[in-house]
């Protein structure tokens, strides 16, 4: 991973994983705006709805960079998620969440 948020392909070729998660809001395929939007004060609504989508679209280690194990193990029963998601991220929590 690069400074930009960027993944090497296969092919060598830079990829955005955040446009994996967010291919339909391009304004949030920025790591940096992302993270100014999750430091906002008093921004829950918009802070959930980014973490729905980390956990319904994004790959495992890619949440992990903006969202801490016991921040997603406080927010999963709120979220709404489909049933794959909640059960993925309820087990990953379970094994690897150290608190």
């Amino acid at each position: 991973m690069n400074k930009e948020g960027r993944a090497p392909e296969a092919s060598g070729v830079l990829m955005n994983y955040l446009k994996a998660v967010f291919w339909d809001y391009p304004e949030f395929t920025d790591p940096d705006e992302i993270r100014r939007i999750l430091q906002e004060q008093g921004n829950q609504r918009v802070r959930r709805w980014l973490l729905k989508r980390f956990l319904q679209h994004g790959r495992v280690v890619d949440t992990l960079i903006f969202f801490r194990l016991d921040i997603i193990s406080t927010e999963l029963p709120r979220l709404n998620l489909d049933l794959y998601s909640f059960k993925k991220w309820k087990r990953i929590v379970e094994v690897y969440d150290q608190s």
